[in-house]
């Protein structure tokens, strides 16, 4: 396959390309206002998000959206994670602190057109960042917004476009480019606290700036300080629809904590019991039970026991440091400085600690370097006859949640460390920019609660210092039985670019401007398992990751205004991989403007996704997947092609089974190419008031999943089985299995995807003259999904308005519509700003895996309908869901700000969703099925409404 002819374009897209090349190049009638260089009759020049050139205004042939310092503050929100989630652009795949399962545990990333997180660029001041260790669903590399210091953004500028022309691989969708200020006046200091009515959540936040040095003579600085606590709100908090667990009103389940229903026959209980082997539960005779449950109870699904461990919102902590210089050199050369840490923690509250029972399959051992194995194996997870309160006479088996250990929790600790010097000026009429810096981020998890398998079986059959299941155990048994385990992973990320731009000649529309380029970028990954994950002591969540990857690239970019209403575009970008080749990125655009009022302009660009460490270098993670039956152990026996469950030459245990299955990487990825289309119209037509349209159309080839999803993949031509190993039979007996048994199934990566979306935006904004001190300011944001296609093995599935695709990201669902509608008012001393984020409806089904109808969307991960019951018709769609944020301002002096803020004012409550996994584990005794709702697209209706005030003080 040749690698250096990318992208395979048709014929008549190279034939335009070529002629837009040298049209811009050569036929000297072209160029905006656009150079570094200030001749007398220049207009301040702009550095505008996605392109290399500045320019004499911000409307590009691209879409870019911009928010500045106040538009942050009149949110409502108090996060940059928060502000970002809620952009109209933002779609499935995207990822929030809300998902306490989610690979990348603790941080928070955007999915730009809901093209996942890996095909959403994020830049600081123009240049990269190290990603986030941890990969989102253990395989694409994205930057964790959730680390970026509130009070220190200066601006947000969203690229809703392709630009791997201009800034290389991951930009598919487009590019979020923070902008931190440059410069501080004074001294300046900002305090907040708030918290929601229905309780929790509570936050509080300070943040202290000085400035320091003459900003009029060209050598300044400043430093920024910013502190955040959040508490964490619990499920337990909050009621309503989408918070209940009993289902049978509606003629569902009952899967509150400790119900016994048709899913969960044998439910956990609050506190332990004990059950002899290979009897029937209908016998009260066959069990032991502590104080709090009996036999009776525990059969009329009596037992059930609050949930106390379930997170809608964790508890967090951010401590932000920024520091920047600006100097003068001389000869109009410029030196800027910059460096930060950005420190963050996220305590996540996860599932309770579970007891094995019975035949224990034991834990993939996995990790860097190493053959995995499954370890720790035991046929006879069981306490003894003589343990402390067995009456039974026999070893018993295990049920029940276990006091001491009632939730397990991954305190989640990131430190992002970034320093950056760049460097302008001006050589032979060439405005120059060299930029280089590095970054480093480094998570540390520290795992509390969960078990160590073989010292808990030890303890249990310990009768001199026994564990006890009934809890008051000593501290030093609890760090035995569930010691804390820490791991430490890092992401690095040097680069150096340099680019220079300039004019080249006059055309009818004003200057031909032309930047040419050059950037290095090294990454490096070191992301390894804990060491009780790689050596199999305990089953802790995560994935191992490692590799590097060097990239060079040249670029060359023309703005040509070809006549005083026309202006015409292009770029091309060669990046070089040393993981697996080249690719040659193009992109050309226009911008016509027949009158004032009245202008058009589009874009065509190519791009592309470099396969990361997670998908091309040393990596693997473990995920459950379709239940199989294992042809070797558990025959079919029986006239009807069942299985014998009950004869001795089958192991029950591996008749119904989840294995585990083994993601590992494929060194022969190309890379993911996309083609990007917009088409849009800007309307002015009367000052002050500006209105766009632009249409989009983005088509991914070639996309990287795992083999397991694609229609071909058999689970059992990929096992790896163990020895033969002692097992229980169906009859009862413990002997030696005739083969070992299956370890783990494989899967790799492979390029076998393809994704198209097309959709409007919307966006118009005026701006009311009321008297001589107010104003009405009106806005309105609406994006609309056409269709989101997914061709799996040839054959297409439209997704948009759907749950698909489920697998990625989180299952975070597709709705079409989304919108934003902003009042703001202000009156002398005062500014009212509300603003109503609305996200539109979708149904359960996600086509792409055959989920056509809404009961098999709505038991496909969740389990409030699994006893076959219809699913109620309102809950077959999710609702449309809208939220107003309402903030209010007011300058008590020139020196002092008073504001306050209401974030959901109307306390909407989320719609019920019953696809969607995201949701906080709830149902200990069913394992974890979800609360009914999703946190990445309804997360305000969780938490209710949030009251906050604050002040601003500057001296």
């Amino acid at each position: 396959m040749e690698r250096n002819k990318y992208p395979k374009a048709p014929t008549l897209h190279k034939t335009l390309m070529a002629h837009a090349l040298t049209l811009a190049f050569g036929a000297m009638a072209l160029a905006p206002t656009t150079s570094f260089s200030q001749t007398t009759n220049s207009l301040q020049r702009v550095e505008v998000t996605g392109s290399n050139i500045p320019r004499g205004d911000r409307e590009t042939p691209s879409v870019v959206q911009v928010l500045t310092a106040e538009d942050l503050k009149s949110s409502g929100y108090t996060t940059v994670n928060e502000v970002l989630q809620n952009l109209t652009a933002n779609g499935q795949g995207t990822l929030s602190k809300g998902f306490s399962g989610a690979f990348a545990s603790g941080a928070s990333g955007v999915s730009l057109r809901g093209l996942s997180l890996g095909g959403t660029l994020i830049l600081v001041d123009g240049h990269r960042m190290a990603p986030y260790p941890l990969a989102d669903d253990a395989q694409r590399s994205f930057v964790d917004i959730s680390s970026i210091p509130f009070a220190a953004v200066e601006r947000i500028e969203v690229l809703k476009d392709g630009a791997s022309a201009v800034y290389g691989s991951d930009a598919i969708a487009g590019v979020i480019n923070v902008i931190l200020k440059k410069h501080v006046s004074g001294t300046n200091i900002s305090a907040e606290a708030g918290t929601t009515q229905r309780g929790g959540g509570s936050t509080r936040s300070v943040s202290l700036s000085h400035g320091f040095g003459d900003m009029d003579s060209g050598n300044s600085g400043y430093i920024a300080l910013e502190a955040r606590h959040g508490d964490a709100v619990k499920l337990n908090q909050r009621s309503g629809d989408w918070t209940r667990f009993d289902w049978r009103p509606e003629g569902g389940l009952d899967l509150r904590p400790g119900a016994r229903n048709d899913a969960v026959p044998s439910p956990r209980v609050s506190r332990p019991m004990l059950q002899a082997p290979g009897t029937s539960t209908a016998d009260a005779a066959n069990f032991v039970f502590l104080p709090g449950c009996t036999h009776a109870q525990w059969r009329a699904s009596a037992c059930q026991y609050e949930n106390t461990w379930s997170q809608l919102q964790p508890e967090t902590d951010n401590l932000n440091l920024v520091g920047r210089w600006n100097s003068k050199l001389g000869n109009d050369w410029d030196l800027r400085l910059t460096g930060s840490r950005f420190e963050s923690r996220t305590l996540i509250a996860n599932t309770q600690a579970a007891i094995p029972t019975g035949t224990f399959a034991g834990v993939t051992a996995i990790g860097l370097g190493q053959t995995p194995a499954v370890v720790g194996a035991n046929p006879n997870f069981r306490v003894p006859a003589n343990y402390p309160g067995n009456t039974l006479g026999v070893a018993a088996n295990i049920r029940g949640a276990m006091p001491d250990f009632d939730t397990r929790h991954i305190d989640v600790k990131t430190v992002a460390s970034r320093a950056a010097a760049e460097l302008n000026g001006n050589v032979a009429g060439w405005d120059v920019d060299v930029a280089t810096g590095y970054s480093k981020v480094e998570t540390t998890q520290k795992f509390k609660g969960y078990i160590h398998f073989a010292n808990l079986a030890a303890a249990l059959n310990d009768l001199s210092n026994p564990f006890l299941l009934a809890g008051g155990n000593s501290q030093a048994m609890l760090n035995r039985v569930a010691p804390e385990v820490n791991n430490t992973t890092t992401s690095e990320l040097t680069f150096v670019d340099a680019k220079a731009s300039r004019e080249l000649a006059q055309l009818d529309g004003g200057p031909l401007g032309v930047g040419v380029g050059y950037s290095y970028t090294y990454k490096k990954s070191y992301a390894p398992n804990a060491t009780e994950t790689s050596t199999g002591a305990m089953a802790l969540p995560g994935a191992y990751s490692a590799g590097k990857e060097t990239s060079n690239s040249v670029f060359v970019e023309v703005v040509a205004p070809v006549a005083k209403n026309l202006e015409l575009g292009a770029a091309l970008r060669h990046d070089k991989f040393d993981t697996y080749g080249n690719s040659t990125t193009p992109k050309v655009a226009f911008k016509f403007a027949p009158t004032k009022m009245f202008t058009v302009r589009g874009t065509a660009a190519w791009g592309f996704r470099a396969p990361g460490p997670s998908e091309n270098g040393d990596a693997g993670s473990q995920f459950a997947f379709n239940t199989i039956r294992d042809p070797l152990l558990c025959p079919v026996s029986n006239a009807n092609g069942t299985p014998n469950l009950t004869s001795g030459g089958n192991v029950p245990a591996f008749c119904n089974f989840n294995p585990t299955y083994l993601q590992t990487t494929s060194k022969t990825l190309e890379p993911e190419k996309s083609k990007s289309f917009t088409l849009g119209l800007i309307l002015e037509p009367v000052a002050g008031w500006s209105t766009t349209l632009d249409y989009y159309k983005i088509t991914i080839d070639g996309q990287i999943v795992s083999e397991s999803s694609t229609p071909g993949y058999d689970p059992l031509q990929h096992i790896v089985r163990a020895a033969p190993q002692s097992v229980t039979f169906g009859d009862g007996r413990t002997g030696t299995s005739s083969i070992g048994p299956i370890q783990y199934a494989t899967t790799g990566y492979v390029n076998a995807q393809a994704t198209s979306t097309s959709g409007l935006e919307f966006e118009t904004k005026y701006k009311f003259k009321l008297s001589t001190q107010s104003a009405l300011t009106v806005g309105i944001q609406m994006s609309r999904m056409f269709d989101y296609i997914q061709t799996i093995n040839g054959v297409p599935y439209n997704l948009a308005g759907t749950h698909g695709p489920t697998v990625v990201g989180g299952n975070t669902a597709n709705p079409q519509n989304r919108a934003q509608f902003t009042l703001a008012y202000e009156n002398g001393p005062w500014n009212v700003t509300s603003t109503t984020n609305y996200v539109g409806s979708y149904n359960l089904t996600d086509p792409s895996l055959h989920v056509d109808d809404c009961n098999t969307g709505a038991t496909a991960y969740n389990a409030q309908f699994a006893n076959h019951a219809d699913v109620p018709s309102q809950y077959c769609t999710v609702g449309a869901f809208s939220s107003t944020n309402l903030s209010v301002k007011y300058k008590y002096s020139k020196d002092l700000t008073i504001r306050g803020a209401i974030v959901n004012l109307f306390d909407a409550a989320p719609p019920v969703d019953l696809n969607t996994y995201g949701g906080t584990g709830a149902n200990g005794s069913s394992g974890g099925s979800g609360a009914p709702y999703n946190p990445s697209l309804h997360q305000a209706g969780a938490i209710g409404r949030f009251i906050s005030i604050g002040l601003d003080y500057k001296f």
